[in-house]
């Protein structure tokens, strides 16, 4: 089979590698499509816990393939599938305290182990959630949407919050509808591209088209919205100069979730003073945990739309235009590998 493959950081090839086969319990997926996510280049440059050699690509839909005998658990050849990324033991500490992503032998397909930018992927059938009603345009959202879905679980807005989110990507843009699905009384979204917040206005969301080159503008903006403050402000950017901004916006008692990937060496300077001063809650949001299922109900009923998320697509062979795309097109909002 076609795969992406790195050898080192920042060293891929396309490449040929044994058509993979499935062991007891498992299937075989012929890869439909594979989203490209900001992850994907954090792991490009070497972070985010990589192992190498790795075929990335953890946002992955297929269909059926092959199962070895009595490993299919329901599953019909020909079905299209959407992959739950995350392999945990179940039976560890963490594991114990209902959080499998910090499983003490986690499998991460395309992150620790190979994933989902080639042709075929071998994955525990229990892992594979039938998809084939929404077509595969949503279905590849999945699991950024049970990503966003964990990121609810452990902000736990109150009904009736103000909220707001910096960036519009995919994942603010699913953020945003989720805080209104939970019962936000107003969701307010800031990014630097009009055509994204367009897409964030007509879901609910009110919107601020943010400065790059002047924060300060883009501040005084959003507290004259909310002038108290916001209760819940989300960086969804990765941007450690964004998320300097986001505990000066947040009120008194108020939560500030760090959902964005930021550089690993990044360091984001807080005043401990304010954090205890106006009882601040700083929280973050790994992965997911038990909310796969959740997302597919959620982008099945609606409450999270994705027509229009996806602007670029690529054939494996076009991987190094895709990282380039997530990367640096503010034109891209959601890029896609179809092997």
């Amino acid at each position: 089979m076609k795969a992406v493959r790195y050898a080192e950081p920042e060293h891929w090839q396309l490449t040929d590698l044994p058509d993979p086969e499935p062991g007891p319990r498992e299937v075989r997926i012929r890869v439909r499509a594979t989203g490209v996510c900001g992850t994907d280049v954090h792991l490009h440059h070497g972070e985010f816990g990589h192992v190498y050699p790795l075929v990335p690509g953890h946002e992955v839909i297929g269909v059926v393939d092959r199962a070895a005998d009595g490993g299919a658990e329901g599953l019909t050849p020909g079905e299209l599938v959407a992959v739950d990324n995350m392999v945990s033991c179940g039976t560890c500490a963490m594991c114990r305290r209902a959080r499998p992503a910090f499983c003490a032998s986690l499998r991460a397909m395309g992150v620790f182990e190979d994933g989902g930018f080639a042709e075929y992927l071998v994955v525990p059938a229990v892992n594979c959630h039938p998809a084939g009603d929404l077509g595969p345009d949503v279905a590849v959202l999945a699991e950024p949407t049970a990503c966003a879905l964990h990121g609810i679980d452990i902000l736990a807005p109150k009904p009736g919050c103000d909220a707001l989110i910096f960036g519009a990507g995919p994942t603010g843009l699913i953020l945003s509808q989720l805080l209104s699905a939970a019962g936000a009384a107003r969701v307010t979204v800031a990014a630097p591209t009009a055509a994204k917040l367009e897409l964030a206005a007509g879901w609910g969301a009110e919107t601020v088209l943010a400065s790059r080159g002047a924060p300060g503008h883009t501040a005084q903006q959003l507290r004259d919205r909310a002038p108290d403050g916001f209760d819940v402000v989300i960086d969804a950017t990765g941007v450690p100069a964004v998320l300097e901004q986001c505990p000066p916006l947040t009120a008194v008692g108020g939560t500030v979730l760090v959902y964005g990937v930021t550089p690993e060496q990044a360091v984001w300077p807080v005043s401990p003073y304010d954090v205890f001063r106006r009882e601040l809650t700083i929280k973050g949001s790994f992965s997911q945990a038990f909310s796969f299922e959740r997302a597919l109900r959620m982008l099945r009923a609606g409450r999270v739309r994705t027509d229009g998320m996806i602007t670029h697509r690529f054939g494996l062979d076009g991987y190094g235009d895709a990282l380039a795309a997530v990367s640096g097109d503010t034109s891209c909002l959601k890029a896609i590998i179809e092997p």
